[in-house]
């Protein structure tokens, strides 16, 4: 069940992804259902699932082509400016929902849903979360104080940050520290501290405004801090389940 899983999920992969250009992708939303590269995206397919299984379960291959072909019309029929990044998630979990249920018709298998409820679980869902969103906003109460005053005097009129930009690296950048330090990695933590201070210097040393450095320093340190005592919390906490 496992090989065919990763079977079919390889030839989604290479479907979708790897064998799909980009001029093929902004073709189709111009042309919708008359794009020719539509079908040849749905050839592709089904090229790529007879090579995978090795031209076995063609009565599976044929459905998962044909809810493929459907879901990719609804989703360019539906696309708009304001949508295409949900609906993006939306096409590919229908596509992934659809292998899920092809999996079960050649080879049934039972989810053990209980599972997620466990000690262990529980315990680094937890954590998970308080790493990525609790984290951010016990920083964002504890640098209020800077923040007006760190907007106020940058001045360096060279355009802002994209939007929610710093909120998705400080959640990147704690999920890395967490997830080395339950790999007991720690010198990774260094290199990634390094790597930050790298990118950032330049911008720091173009703006010379002291109070921003300073703000950006305690922010770094406050963020690794916080995803440094999670990890090492939730190593402490699991060890006396």
């Amino acid at each position: 069940m496992t090989l065919l899983a990763l079977k079919l999920i390889l030839a989604h992969f290479m479907g979708d992804f790897v064998l799909q250009p980009a001029h093929w992708v902004e073709h189709k939303l111009a042309k919708k259902g008359k794009s020719k590269y539509l079908y040849f995206h749905i050839g592709v397919h089904i090229l790529v699932l007879l090579i995978i299984l090795q031209f076995q379960h063609v009565g599976a291959i044929l459905f998962i082509v044909a809810t493929h072909y459907l879901i990719d019309l609804g989703k360019l029929y539906l696309t708009n400016p304001k949508n295409y990044r949900w609906l993006f998630v939306a096409d590919q979990v229908l596509h992934l929902l659809v292998l899920g249920g092809v999996l079960y018709w050649i080879s049934p298998f039972s989810l053990d849903v209980t599972a997620i409820f466990t000690e262990s679980s529980l315990l680094l869902i937890t954590f998970l979360v308080f790493v990525t969103y609790v984290s951010g906003i016990v920083m964002r109460m504890l640098l209020a104080p800077y923040i007006d005053e760190v907007a106020k005097d940058d001045e360096s009129g060279e355009g802002g940050s994209l939007k929610n930009a710093g909120t998705y690296i400080g959640m990147l950048e704690r999920l890395f520290v967490f997830g080395f330090i339950l790999m007991q990695q720690w010198a990774a933590i260094g290199l990634l501290i390094t790597a930050k201070s790298v990118f950032r210097f330049g911008d720091l040393n173009k703006g010379k405004n002291r109070k921003l450095t300073e703000y950006v320093l305690i922010g770094t340190l406050l963020s690794f801090g916080l995803a440094i005592l999670s990890g090492m919390c939730y190593l402490y906490i699991k060890e006396q389940l």
